[in-house]
């Protein structure tokens, strides 16, 4: 007779809740982007700025009121035409200390705003720079490909060399869309290590019907030196009330 009841709680026991993420003991998180993130201008003395700027850019404007009305750019890149002519404001939107292109460097690295006059929503509002100086000389300076913010600097494969995890963000209709990636520098350039994908889309502020927030959360596992851990990213979903309440939806680049 106790048969049937030591089968039922066996059984019960066996169950796995459905789109339950594994996690494992010895992973760790590299960015949960369920967390809400604040852009904070970065706080660099004056003088530093210029004279990080006149390093990086032989001519710019301090004042978009002095870009030229008539500026109508040139072939196919107004970017490429601005910055070439000059007509840019460039500004210093996000920094951090690290080693970046050497090991036991103590470097800056820095997120530019190039800020090409007359860039439009189109345009990302202009392009983007990181640039990296060891003390006052300029050692890396490369086309961000619109990534604007800093999130986090980690060592993962324990070189001495430090990465960035960097964001690039865009809002249309009440909608936000902020992607990752993970970035070394090598030999003057960035190389992306592991390109994430979405890991915001966040549509509440349409006021559409069945708008929702979706976020990402970066983990890692499987650590070993001069080796980059696994790198993984579970999705998550949750309605636009004010207290959210989140619920795994699926593992891998958000579709």
């Amino acid at each position: 007779m106790k048969v049937l009841p030591l089968l039922l709680l066996f059984l019960s026991s066996s169950v796995v809740p459905a789109q339950r993420p594994v996690i494992q003991k010895d992973r760790q998180v590299l960015y949960d982007f369920r967390q809400d993130h604040v852009i904070r201008a970065a706080r660099i003395p004056e003088s530093r700025q210029r004279y990080v700027l006149s390093k990086v850019f032989r001519r710019y404007l301090t004042d978009e009121n002095k870009c030229r009305s008539d500026f109508a750019g040139g072939g196919d890149d107004y970017l490429a035409a601005a910055r070439k002519a000059g007509q840019i404001v460039p500004s210093i939107g996000d920094s951090v200390t690290g080693s970046f292109t050497a090991p036991g460097q103590t470097q800056i690295a820095y997120v530019i705003f190039t800020n090409e006059c007359g860039a439009t929503h189109a345009d990302n509002f202009g392009s983007k720079r990181v640039v990296i100086f060891s003390g006052q000389e300029l050692v890396a300076d490369v086309d961000a490909d619109f990534k604007s913010q800093i999130m986090r600097k980690t060592d993962l494969n324990s070189d001495g060399v430090d990465e960035l995890l960097l964001i690039s963000g865009d809002m249309g209709q009440g909608t936000l869309i902020e992607m990752a990636s993970l970035v070394e520098f090598r030999n003057g350039r960035m190389r992306v290590i592991e390109d994430f994908g979405t890991v915001v889309e966040d549509s509440c502020a349409s006021g559409f019907r069945g708008s929702s927030a979706k976020a990402s959360v970066l983990s890692m596992s499987d650590f070993a030196p001069g080796k980059m851990p696994k790198l993984r990213i579970d999705n998550y979903v949750a309605s636009c009330r004010n207290a959210r309440r989140w619920r795994f939806l699926s593992t891998g680049k958000m579709q």
